[in-house]
């Protein structure tokens, strides 16, 4: 035993320098973000000159320019588009809605569904049918339901700590919703709104899908201070009519374009970190958190390591995906031409939360991979990251988990996600600038570590 004891000596040592060394490269991290960060000047333009950035959009054009053009004047070792078509739905001009009640006429706040079918300016009218979910749907039957407007009317649990859980808990009911209620005859849909502030006058947009096979009918979302309204009224009036008048319609796909840009491994080249943000948005704002904000910080994220000078020993690439929204044929594509190219992804970051305060990285994938990650833990809780147990990664990167490889979604607080997502509110005035930097400095500090150790 006391042979060994120097070589122990020696190991403590080693470590113990090992861990001195990361805590100050992070700090650095940190530090080089909250003094010289970049990531909301990065943002201004992105929100405030191109605005909403829907697939097929000139916005959305504008907005590959502007990546491409960033990460190159970042010097990135390499930039590139990768060809994508993707669906292109408009929204026309600003849809009516509004509530029969004998002879009142109260005007609501709505908004079509994005792939939604219009009414066109003849617009439809209806009796009003409340329900909660698809199970009292189909105990309505056809009988009840034919030639009626169904109101889906079930709000996120405000019970839910996780708001992400609450809007899992809600969301069917606006991407199939139409389907459903056209199984049986229903004649357009009205969904409350994905949002859990009961005084909300806006609506929240977000997209549906028809099934095959079954009629397309109109459908929108009411905001949910006049969902209340009208469930009151419903109530009170079994024959509530509706009106509502929509002129979207979707057009042939259109062509668009991942952005890639990239800082090339000093030894393991072929070995890509990934880091990643989707760059289309609703067409209802200015898709500041959604996903403008995880776009620069997936930029700013190299851009830190290039300002510390640190030289990363694998690749490191920042994606910014198209069509996230509304058919996530973005992040498909490069899965494809990954698989083409026959690269090497071992890790896939994504920020597609909001630009809030740090709280951790959810992962889903090998075991030992997240094992490894989930070691680092304390070198992120002075920062405010302690969550690292959630799974999960992303929706553009979920292809490349199908491969095995792991995945990892930043983290930060939901809270207040939900008052901006997919709404009119989702501006740049709503995202907070340090906590914007931190976000983009957490997943640089973890991408340092990854290329550093890896995660074998």
């Amino acid at each position: 035993m006391k042979k060994n004891l120097p070589f122990i000596v020696v190991l403590i040592a080693f470590k113990s320098l090992s861990q001195s060394s990361d805590e100050t490269t992070l700090k650095t991290i940190f530090d080089e973000a909250l003094k010289n960060g970049q990531a909301y000047e990065m943002l201004e333009p992105l929100t405030q000159h191109i605005g909403p950035r829907l697939s097929g959009s000139q916005g959305a054009a504008d907005a590959v320019e502007w990546s491409r053009r960033v990460m190159k004047d970042y010097n990135f070792d390499s930039v590139w588009l990768q060809p994508v078509m993707v669906p292109h739905w408009v929204r026309g001009q600003k849809e009516i809605g509004r509530i029969l009640n004998s002879k009142k006429k109260i005007d609501v706040h709505i908004c079509a569904l994005g792939g939604a079918v219009g009414t066109g300016p003849q617009g439809a009218t209806g009796r009003v049918i409340e329900v909660k979910n698809f199970k009292e749907l189909a105990e309505l039957g056809v009988e009840n339901i034919q030639g009626k407007i169904i109101f889906f009317n079930r709000p996120m649990d405000p019970t839910e700590i996780n708001t992400f859980d609450a809007y899992g808990g809600a969301v069917n009911q606006r991407s199939s919703g139409a389907s459903e209620a056209a199984k049986y005859g229903a004649i357009a849909v009205i969904v409350r709104s994905m949002g859990l502030n009961k005084e909300e006058d806006y609506p929240h947009t977000g997209a549906m899908n028809y099934a095959p096979g079954l009629a397309k009918i109109p459908a929108v979302a009411i905001s949910t201070k006049d969902a209340d309204l009208l469930s009151e009224l419903s109530k009170k009036n079994k024959e509530l009519q509706f009106y509502m008048e929509t002129h979207c319609e979707t057009l042939e796909d259109a062509p668009s374009f991942n952005v890639v840009g990239e800082i090339k491994g000093s030894e393991y080249s072929d070995e890509i970190i990934l880091v990643s943000g989707h760059l289309d948005s609703w067409d209802l704002a200015e898709g500041a958190q959604d996903d403008g904000a995880g776009c620069v910080q997936a930029i700013e994220a190299l851009r830190l390591l290039k300002a510390i000078g640190y030289k990363p020993r694998h690749t490191i690439r920042a994606v910014m995906f198209m069509n996230e929204e509304n058919g996530a044929r973005g992040g498909a594509k490069y899965a494809e031409l990954s698989i083409q190219n026959k690269e090497n992804p071992i890790v896939a970051i994504e920020s597609d939360r909001g630009g809030f305060t740090p709280r951790g990285f959810t992962m889903s994938g090998p075991e030992n991979a997240k094992a490894k990650i989930k070691n680092w833990k304390y070198l992120f809780e002075p920062y405010g990251l302690t969550d690292f147990e959630q799974e999960g990664g992303g929706t553009d990167i979920e292809p490349l988990f199908d491969r095995g490889v792991l995945v990892i979604g930043y983290l930060p607080d939901s809270q207040r996600y939900f008052d901006f997502h997919h709404a009119p509110t989702d501006t740049l005035d709503k995202v907070n600038r340090r906590e914007l930097e931190l976000g983009a400095a957490s997943m640089a500090a973890l991408i340092f570590l990854i290329d550093h150790y890896g995660l074998q």
